[in-house]
């Protein structure tokens, strides 16, 4: 089948680079000679037959910019076989030969969905959890982990001005990827997350050894998933009240800003990657990156699949913590 009109949609939480990604679609689709179409508000979009045709105009001044263009949504009647269907109809009525979907898991769902329903689709990974599985990172991550990394250099500050523990709590309930890289990056004392079991009276214990050697402080960072930022400073004050632990929980700032080169660069390849092989008559495929080289996976076996957890980090974070 040769492909002639495609569409983009973002969906399920924001992550920076989205628009890099958005961009490197539309313009690489444009120079293949394709028509590009943009679908508001993700799967919801797709339902309201919200779709526009994008051109260079369309792109032009995005690339530095967070959130997306395109805006997000949840859809649950997309979660339906009903809407399922009735999105894919809407596709075909209007044309359009494949679909490129940028986000997280919930979003590769509903791309492997539309897949088996016989449209030509690919997914990109757009998350700042770096949950996905088959790709080293995800579309936003890096400048996740240098936004939390920021905000603990700053509160490291103000903890050795008082001699206190501060306890971050960040984003990750399925996965510790943004605990454990910041963590590591920032030289935290302690991380946890929700892939390792941990024993909240070593950690207590540890910490007292630190101050009683001269630490001026200590740096707890904490996946949501694993634990409440509030929970884990009152079990370690239960432990040791001396410890005078500060919680901050980073939220939603974690998701804003201009994304990182890093990021910017890991979009505009993915989505001039996922155009092209659609073009060589891929479908039903996500697109990463492993070592440093461009991949593609079914969708159905990303899904069907967890995200391995680097565990040689972990241990060589926690080496150096120390």
């Amino acid at each position: 089948m040769t492909i002639k009109k495609i569409a983009v949609l973002t969906s399920g939480g924001d992550s920076q680079g989205m628009n890099a990604a958005v961009r490197a679609v539309v313009r690489s689709g444009l120079y293949y000679g394709l028509e590009v179409y943009g679908i508001q508000r993700g799967y919801q979009g797709l339902l309201n037959d919200d779709i526009f045709s994008m051109d260079l105009r369309s792109v032009g001044d995005i690339i530095q910019r967070g959130g997306t263009v395109l805006q997000s949504a949840r859809c649950k009647e997309f979660m339906t076989p009903e809407g399922q269907q009735k999105g894919a109809d809407i596709l075909r009525k209007r044309g359009i030969d494949g679909l490129v979907v940028i986000g997280g898991d919930g979003s590769y769902h509903g791309a492997n969905k539309l897949s088996k329903l016989g449209i030509n689709t690919m997914a990109l990974p757009g998350t700042i959890d770096n949950d996905i599985s088959f790709t080293d990172f995800t579309i936003g991550f890096d400048t996740s982990v240098s936004i939390v990394v920021d905000a603990i250099n700053k509160l490291r500050d103000t903890m050795s001005s008082h001699e206190r523990s501060s306890i971050v709590e960040v984003m990750g309930r399925h996965c510790g990827d943004i605990a454990l890289y910041a963590g590591l990056a920032s030289g935290a004392e302690t991380i946890i997350v929700p892939e390792v079991p941990f024993d909240m009276d070593e950690i207590a214990e540890r910490m007292k050894q630190n101050f009683a050697h001269g630490k001026r402080h200590s740096i707890v960072v904490v996946a949501e998933g694993a634990g409440n930022g509030e929970n884990v400073a009152k079990q370690l004050v239960e432990r040791c009240e001396t410890l005078e632990p500060r919680v901050t929980v980073l939220g939603h700032i974690q998701r804003g800003g201009t994304p990182t080169p890093a990021d910017r660069n890991l979009a505009s390849r993915l989505g001039d990657f996922a155009v092209r092989m659609l073009i060589a008559g891929e479908s039903a495929k996500a697109c990463g990156i492993i070592s440093n080289e461009l991949v593609l996976t079914d969708i159905d076996k990303v899904v069907n699949s967890k995200k391995e957890f680097n565990m040689e980090l972990y241990e060589l974070a926690a080496r150096l913590s120390q």
